[in-house]
């Protein structure tokens, strides 16, 4: 690192230390390190799911009528922009990305493979947080006189509090989650993903010694700038259009990807899942005894799905709906795609090569590395599927990412046409920088700017899960 780059680093690299310090704090508990930010957000889940008695489970299937189109949802004319699959399509695109295909890896050479175990319980436990947020984003949400919608945590936590005799504590909390949202989409959502997107590219065009691409950040920084560019300039209709027809596509191309590598291990599943069962609570885990590999398998969750942070609930606002429920019963089935299904299919792939492969996890593999290395046991090419999809899930979480950063930036200075195309213009460019800097400290400032976040956005949905619980009893009612 040199320049510029190491320029800005330097300035920047002070405060994301303290900050990080400060929001990934970890305390120790039985001989493991355990986050707080995550034990926040994962007593939020747990909560939320006694005090729903288990929607999660009991309305999964009402969800998967009502994205399917099954159990007709009607709206009055000019509310909302976008389906319940557009909407659901573009929360997952923001959620599903490298994460789950590298982030797992990583979550199980730490933990081993009780790591998934966890994974999984976490994930089903998230989806009562994604459903009460979600809920509460299309509740008060705020429709524009241009048919536009503008919804999210910002504005149930203003809105919502004031209901409840709050209205400065809403304020406060509203504008601190606006700037927060605005600050860390250019890092998780955009820096981060380019950077990655990059990454790949060179990885499976030869390698930074052999890549054509390989001094050439700048030009695919363009490439990916001016393809996020045409399809965040038309909004969320824009937007949603694209991730409909991506997210099923990468999802299928990933998912397709796992089966064959598991359908040519499948002598060695049974032993992954005795594995996987076995070392969740398992005393002499790798890291930190069974607590330890449950840390690692919650934090690797949250940090995949998003649960609890608010994001998602800005897509999930732009839905055509006059009933609120109905979106936060679809919204349940994103950390159930994104971490039941995505993530525990790359832990099965990864899980059964220890079984030929016992070594692996000293094999010095970063998250993707060791993934592919899993996928190219069996066909020597099948990396550049798995790059394929790490290609799309960064395009397609710097789409989402775009909207959810665009409707901060508009809570905090107003709506207006040259407004919004100056933050798209902004965030273009850092998409540009991504591929062409590597800045550590940026990224984990903004890490942690975004999940500071779960802490006003958690406090809120406590004090507003009455609502929702009332909301859930009235649609009851209506449609037994």
């Amino acid at each position: 690192m040199s320049g510029l780059d190491a320029w800005v680093n330097d300035a920047v690299a002070p405060v994301a230390e303290m900050l990080s310090r400060i929001i990934f704090f970890e305390v120790p508990l039985f001989g493991a390190q355990l986050p707080l930010v995550v034990l926040w957000l994962v007593v939020g889940a747990v909560w939320f799911t006694l005090f729903f008695r288990f929607v999660n489970l009991r309305e999964f299937g009402r969800a998967i009528r009502i994205v399917s189109g099954r159990t007709p949802v009607t709206h009055v004319p000019g509310t909302g922009e976008v389906t319940h699959f557009q909407a659901l399509a573009t929360a997952i695109s923001g959620t599903v990305g490298i994460g789950n295909i590298g982030g797992v890896a990583v979550a199980i050479s730490l933990g081993g493979p009780g790591a998934a175990f966890w994974l999984v319980v976490a994930g089903l436990l998230g989806m009562s947080s994604k459903f009460v947020e979600c809920t509460l984003g299309v509740m008060y949400r705020r429709e524009n006189p241009d048919g536009t919608v503008s919804g999210g945590a910002m504005y149930y936590l203003s809105r919502g509090l004031a209901e409840r005799g709050l209205p400065r504590l809403g304020r406060a909390m509203g504008a601190f989650y606006a700037a927060g949202i605005v600050i860390g989409c250019m890092g998780i959502g955009n820096m981060f993903q380019s950077n990655q997107a990059f990454v790949q590219l060179v990885t499976v065009t030869g390698g930074p010694e052999a890549s054509w691409f390989a001094d050439k950040g700048w030009l695919v920084g363009l490439v990916l700038a001016f393809l996020v560019g045409i399809v965040i300039v038309g909004g969320i209709r824009s937007i949603a259009r694209v991730t409909e027809k991506i997210v099923p596509f990468m999802a299928a191309l990933y998912l397709l990807g796992c089966a064959v590598m598991l359908s040519m291990n499948a002598e060695a599943i049974p032993f992954a899942l005795r594995e996987i069962v076995h070392q969740a609570f398992d005393p002499d885990a790798l890291s930190g005894g069974a607590l330890g590999v449950l840390i690692i398998g919650f934090k690797r969750a949250v940090f995949s799905n998003e649960a609890g942070l608010g994001s998602a609930t800005i897509a999930h606002a732009a839905v055509r709906t006059n009933e609120p429920m109905t979106e936060g019963l679809v919204a349940l089935l994103e950390p159930f795609i994104d971490t039941v299904v995505i993530c525990s299919a790359t832990a099965l792939v990864i899980v059964t090569t220890l079984y030929y492969e016992p070594d692996l996890f000293a094999s010095g593999l970063g998250g993707v590395e060791m993934t592919s290395a899993a996928f190219a046991r069996n066909v020597s090419w099948s990396p550049a599927v798995v790059a394929v999809a790490a290609l799309l899930f960064a395009f397609s979480t710097m789409l989402s990412w775009s909207y959810y950063g665009l409707k901060g930036w508009t809570y905090l200075v107003g709506e207006g046409r040259r407004r919004a195309q100056a933050f798209n213009a902004v965030f273009c460019a850092f998409v540009a920088l991504g591929c062409m800097m590597k800045l550590q400290a940026i990224l984990d400032f903004s890490d942690a700017m975004v999940f500071v976040l779960c802490v006003p956005n958690v406090l809120g949905l406590y004090l507003l899960a009455p609502v929702v619980k009332r909301e859930l009893a009235g649609y009851r009612e209506r449609h037994p």
